[in-house]
């Protein structure tokens, strides 16, 4: 409205506008894309393809995509060791590489600078495994732990965080876990840091069943 009542023409202010109203359509675009996904997980629309990979080469590759955005933040991404063998899970690839990206970037909005966002895989039955994402940021208050998988919930009600986004990672994250009937955890503390982990089931128990 700035701009259709006069202000196209007057350079200091054009360019400006333009840009908050870019910012603003493409935060609109990631919400009505992530309200799609969410509806067809929701209604069980969306069919899992489900296959055997390696979920140490794909947390690998996320680190990779996520690299220039963690060095903006100045955080480390880090495994809590070195993995020399693959861990071959059964579970939708692509699916699941939507899960780690979006808890790798909450990580990153809610670190401290020159943080860490540590990824751990460990055996949780016989038959799971289960990777845990951990930060040691800000952290967060019991009272808001049931509600972080609501959609459009948010910890920081202040406004302070300009990270964008669509506000429905963390529901997403909860509902492609539940599709694969597994299960999500979070534990944090204030001023300490937070911990979002999830099972997957081991592809190696599988195949020899198979």
């Amino acid at each position: 409205l700035t701009l259709l009542n006069g202000a196209l023409e007057d350079k200091n202010i054009n360019k400006k506008y333009l840009n908050r109203a870019s910012k603003g359509v493409e935060r609109l675009n990631y919400i009505v894309k992530d309200l799609d996904l969410l509806t067809q997980l929701e209604t069980g629309n969306t069919a899992l393809e489900e296959s055997y990979f390696d979920i140490v080469a794909l947390i690998k590759n996320v680190f990779e995509l996520l690299e220039m955005r963690a060095q903006k933040s100045k955080i480390s991404l880090e495994f809590d060791r070195e993995y020399t063998k693959p861990v071959e899970v059964y579970a939708d690839e692509e699916r699941i590489q939507q899960v780690l990206t979006n808890l790798v970037i909450n990580s990153l909005k809610y670190g401290k600078e020159k943080g860490t966002t540590e990824v751990r895989i460990e055996s949780y039955d016989h038959n799971r495994i289960i990777v845990r994402i951990a930060d040691n940021g800000d952290g967060i208050e019991d009272t808001h732990l049931p509600r972080l998988f609501e959609r459009f919930y948010r910890v920081d009600k202040s406004g302070s965080r300009k990270e964008g986004g669509s506000g429905l990672g963390l529901s997403i994250v909860k509902h492609i876990i539940e599709a694969h009937q597994e299960e999500i955890f979070v534990e944090s503390q204030p001023q300490i840091g937070s911990q979002f982990s999830f099972t997957l089931k081991k592809a190696a128990l599988l195949q020899s069943e198979a």
